[in-house]
């Protein structure tokens, strides 16, 4: 047979390579909807336990807000299941135009395009309107979807160091020869829950005739006094020329992205994206739960400050309880473990206390940063907070880590 024992045995031995160095990833099963409290199979064929999820990008709790669900049940009704076409043949009900327009004026953009996902959106924007005469500069840590929408894009590229404006203006000096240049950046940076200084940025771009691109997906919904994202937070709506975000974390949770800022760019995805061009439209289903997501941010934002007062409430806990976090003012809180099996121990501990809480390690985070990634949400009330950090307290005594330095947790358990 063409599938070999041979070849069989080089993924047998890289699978069992992974199990060694504690770096296999094991899927939890849930079986009730995306809330504060969930419902776990784990692992395969235990009986179902109750537990706090701390780890979902169900920011704004809207995942399964009964409005989302009741708008979803309408659009199902009245709009069908799929599309079964991709946009440019018979693909675009008017609602995918309404959800288009709705974006643009909550991002203050000039335009916007949708896409299956945002990972196809940072997949087909830099291959539509970059060629070989370009240049993107990109922060170190950008996400991977733009990493690998950076590998389709014919032009060249350089990084520069995380946050770090004073490389980045001599980046831009370095390659004033380029046709075009674009400054890539994440808005929220997901692994480590820091912001990109778009204002510095921005500044930066106007000073060296540049673009400025960012995926907002960890912002936008919660991020900034009315929850547009980083631009608003950084004073700088009107100046971003491409937005790239999710309507699968805070608006709504199902899935679908877009690309949104200068009316040219928006045009030219629309034009030769790829993902946009060879991939199914949206769902109606998710078209008109996002919509009503995005009517009920509008009425207030009771749900970003709820979200903000939460995170706010963990991180002080977990800092008084004497964690090694990342420092940032996001619903995302990384408490540092730097040791791999750590990572996984101390999730599978935790679980054990009722917390669902997954370890992060390489290739998700470099190697010897290892955490657990806590995220936020409006979802969750006082008394989940508290028992969540009853549970890290315990599993961090357990481990002798609570009040030890970086170097101390290294040294105990290496990286």
């Amino acid at each position: 047979m063409s599938y070999s024992e041979r070849t069989r045995g080089v993924y047998q031995q890289q699978l069992s390579d992974i199990r060694e160095a504690g770096l296999f990833k094991q899927e939890r099963f849930i079986h009730s909807p995306q809330a504060a409290d969930i419902e776990v199979e784990f692992p395969a064929g235990a009986s179902l336990q109750k537990v706090i999820n701390v780890c979902a990008n169900n920011y704004l709790g809207l995942s399964s807000h009964p409005e989302v669900i009741k708008a979803a049940h309408e659009g199902l009704d009245q709009r069908g299941y799929g599309m079964s076409s991709v946009r440019f043949i018979c693909g675009t009900q008017d609602i995918h135009r309404e959800l288009e327009n709705k974006v643009t004026e909550f991002l203050g953009t000039e335009d916007t395009i949708l896409f299956p996902s945002c990972m196809d959106a940072n997949a087909g924007v830099f291959e539509a309107i970059l060629t070989k005469d370009d240049i993107m500069i990109s922060d170190r840590l950008v996400h991977a979807s733009i990493v690998d929408g950076m590998r389709l894009c014919s032009a060249e590229h350089d990084t520069y160091k995380h946050g770090d404006m004073d490389h980045l203006e001599k980046k831009l000096q370095q390659f004033q020869d380029k046709r075009m240049r674009i400054i890539i950046n994440d808005g929220v940076y997901s692994m480590d829950g820091d912001t990109a200084k778009l204002d510095e940025i921005v500044r930066l771009a106007e000073a060296y005739d540049a673009m400025v691109f960012v995926d907002d997906s960890h912002a936008s919904g919660f991020i900034g006094k009315t929850g547009r994202g980083t631009h608003e937070k950084c004073g700088v709506i009107g100046k971003m020329d491409i937005i790239t975000t999710t309507f699968g974390k805070a608006l709504g949770g199902a899935s679908g992205g877009c690309v949104s800022g200068r009316r040219e760019i928006v045009e030219m995805c629309r034009q030769r994206a790829r993902p946009y061009l060879f991939s199914n439209a949206m769902a109606p289903v998710i078209i008109s739960g996002v919509l009503k997501a995005f009517e009920i941010l509008n009425r207030s934002t009771e749900l970003r400050d709820k979200l903000e007062e939460n995170a706010r409430y963990w991180r002080n806990g977990l800092t008084e309880a004497g964690f090694v976090l990342k420092k940032g003012d996001t619903p995302i809180v990384p408490v540092m473990l730097f040791n791999a099996k750590l990572a996984q121990d101390f999730s599978r501990d935790l679980y054990g206390e009722g917390v669902y809480a997954i370890g992060f390690f390489f290739p998700v985070v470099a190697k010897g940063q290892a955490r657990i990634r806590t995220q936020l949400s409006a979802a969750h009330q006082k008394h989940h907070l508290d028992k969540a950090l009853a549970a890290f307290i315990k599993v961090g005594k357990k481990y002798n880590i609570l009040g030890k330095t970086e170097e101390e947790i290294v040294q105990m358990y290496g990286l």
